[in-house]
């Protein structure tokens, strides 16, 4: 039990120094790009000091190491969740309770986003609520990672640019939206900077094309892999620009990379009293990171398993376990915030990574968070010459890479006509875009929450009719109506899914029309089209009917209750075994004893109509005791 708690436990005894060579080669890899990115995301979308950007490799791959599931997965920031910090921070200048340029501030407003998602999706772990990342549909989250993918591009056109400084001279560019920003860049390309652009988008196409041509010559060349192309960016565009003196040229350079408080890990605690107005603006922010975040970590996790693409190969004794996820990225999160890191999460194409070059196991996190310790100590000064500009092109990369699945997903919605997909698609996108972050968000989880809902509250019952030439087929009979033959006064209902409070709000109103039009989907102000004699017995098939609930129970009882006081009589077929949860409810409800008692309930559709003809017969022979005499 303790190693399912504390997974650590369970690899830490297997590993071999067989695997330590891949490990250490995948977490050098991934330094070599993960690293620089995540200056770039700390200081161009997050809004914080960039030495914060760092603290999230420190921290959470380390934790993940010791308490996650998925052993090549590992944890870092990402782009949404940096521009959702980077949100925050700016409704905090926006609102007065921080500075434009104070850092400190700002690194302790992104603690607190970044601590509260981790005790949010802690909690959710806890209270075992694995199944969360199943609540944002396809269509939103295509939409938002789409929009937020074009927020980030257009956000990163100005330091690209050189416009940084003629954008605070205007005011209110970088606080508007997307829309707001094109209109500036199309107004002052005048003032574009020279050096700076030829920079920052001749580093884009460089890292472009490497990216295009390792994906085409990986399946072949699996070794292109290990190149450090976007490292090698780094490197060399602060290599000239030392050189060719280009920061004296009026090209922006990152410059000392420190942290605010002179401690190179200062730890702040991040929800204490005096930060309550920062924690009630980001709670809605935080909760959308840690269930974007989750989503994405579930996603990387299921793809990559345990590890080993062979039986036998890689880590023994390994599950995948959502819960456990959710607890590890957790406690990551909640220690990050206490160093004020970027929220870190597990991210597909990071892991990735971390497979194609040799990691097997967590000790590849582990090396990472080692890594970027020794970094952080003793190599910063050397991105002293980093061009912003450069930064900024690396995240241009990240943003486009969000971009370019969105065509498929609407090429595939508009072969199947799932219009309301793409209209949900387009008016997040639209929202996010045209007017706000925030409102894209809140309008994409409003409507997703809302199909939920539509979904769970729906009854699915069903009027079935018999195929023809059969005696035990029966099928839905909206689907075929002409088809299929409808028995004479009986009405045949399937209710094919468990009955609980969501589902049975509505369930009188659809059998009623059912009753009157044999199908749940005409308009009630329609005359009537079956006739009373067709409902003389009423059956209902609840085979699917695997759970129900003290709600539920009642309703049915009370549909029961209004079939026998019409003189309906009411047979219940295919129902869950004697002692089972379902039928302890039946019989306690009292809907046994009022529908007729045991015998009305029967093995099958057609046992139940053998019993509507003896029972029709009886109560005809009841009715005429002299007839026959």
């Amino acid at each position: 039990y303790l190693a399912y708690y504390f997974p650590f436990l369970n690899w830490i005894i297997q590993y071999k120094w067989a695997y330590l060579q891949g490990d250490v080669i995948a977490a050098l890899t991934m330094a070599s790009f993960y690293i620089p990115m995540s200056l770039s995301y700390a200081s161009n979308l997050g809004h914080i000091p960039p030495i914060n950007g760092l603290y999230s490799f420190v921290f959470n791959p380390l934790v993940y190491a010791f308490f996650g599931t998925c052993p090549q997965m590992v944890v870092g920031p990402e782009a949404a969740g940096s521009l959702l910090v980077g949100s925050v921070v700016r409704d905090s200048v926006d609102a007065g309770h921080a500075g434009d340029d104070d850092g400190m501030m700002h690194a302790r407003i992104a603690g607190v986003v970044t601590g509260m998602a981790g005790a949010i999706i802690l909690i959710a772990g806890l209270t075992r609520l694995g199944f969360l990342d199943s609540v944002l549909s396809r269509p939103f989250l295509r939409g938002f990672i789409s929009a937020i993918g074009f927020v980030i591009l257009v956000d990163q056109l100005i330091p690209e640019m050189g416009l940084a400084q003629r954008a605070k001279e205007v005011g209110g560019i970088s606080h508007g939206s997307s829309l707001n920003k094109l209109i500036f860049l199309f107004t002052n390309l005048q003032f574009a900077h020279g050096l700076t652009c030829g920079v920052a988008f001749g580093s884009f196409a460089v890292i472009m094309v490497c990216r295009e041509l390792k994906r085409r010559l990986q399946p072949r060349y699996p070794w292109v892999a290990y190149i450090p192309d976007r490292f090698l960016v780094v490197v060399l565009s602060a290599v000239f620009t030392w050189k060719f003196g280009w920061d004296k040229q009026g090209l922006q350079i990152l410059g000392n990379v420190r942290s605010s408080t002179g401690s190179p890990f200062p730890f702040h605690w991040p929800l204490v009293p005096s930060f309550m107005k920062h924690v009630r603006a980001a709670m809605s922010t935080s909760f959308l990171i840690a269930l974007l975040g989750f989503f994405e970590s579930s996603v990387a996790a299921k793809a990559l398993g345990t590890g080993g693409s062979k039986p036998g190969e890689g880590l023994q004794g390994v599950s995948l376990s959502a819960n456990r996820e959710l607890v590890a990225l957790g406690v990551a999160n909640i220690l990050g915030g206490c160093f004020m890191a970027l929220p870190a999460f597990g991210g597909y194409g990071r892991s990735k990574v971390n497979a194609a070059t040799g990691g097997k196991t967590p000790m590849s996190s582990i090396v990472l968070s080692l890594i970027t310790i020794i970094c952080t100590l003793f190599l910063l000064p050397y991105f002293y010459y980093l061009p912003k500009g450069v930064l900024s092109a690396m995240v241009s990369v990240v943003a486009y890479s969000l971009i370019e699945e969105c065509p498929h997903d609407i090429n595939f919605f508009i072969q199947i006509r799932g219009w309301s997909e793409l209209a949900l698609m387009f008016l997040i996108f639209g929202a996010t875009i045209f007017y706000s972050l925030p409102l894209g968000v809140a309008l994409g989880m409003g409507l997703s929450i809302l199909s939920v809902i539509k979904h769970a509250t729906k009854p699915r019952i069903q009027i079935l009719g018999k195929v023809p030439n059969t005696n035990d087929q029966f099928e839905n009979a909206e689907e075929n109506p002409q088809g299929l033959d409808f028995i004479e006064g009986c009405l045949i209902v399937k209710i094919p899914e468990p009955l609980t409070f969501a589902n049975t709000g509505d369930l009188n109103n659809r059998l009623r029309r059912l009753e009157l039009y044999g199908t749940t989907s005409a308009h009630p102000a329609l005359p009537r089209v079956r006739s009373e004699m067709h409902n003389q017995n009423v059956i209902f098939d609840v085979h699917g009917v695997t759970g129900m609930d003290g709600s539920g129970a009642q309703v049915l009882s009370e549909i029961v209750d209004g079939y026998v006081s019409r003189g309906v009589r009411v047979f219940f077929c295919r129902v869950p075994g004697p002692q089972t949860p379902v039928f302890k409810l039946f019989e306690k409800s009292g809907i046994v004893k009022r529908c007729g008692g045991p015998r009305h309930f029967v093995k099958s559709v057609e046992e139940a109509l053998k019993m509507t003809e003896l029972e029709s017969l009886d109560d005809w022979d009841r009715d005429h005791p002299d007839h026959g005499g």
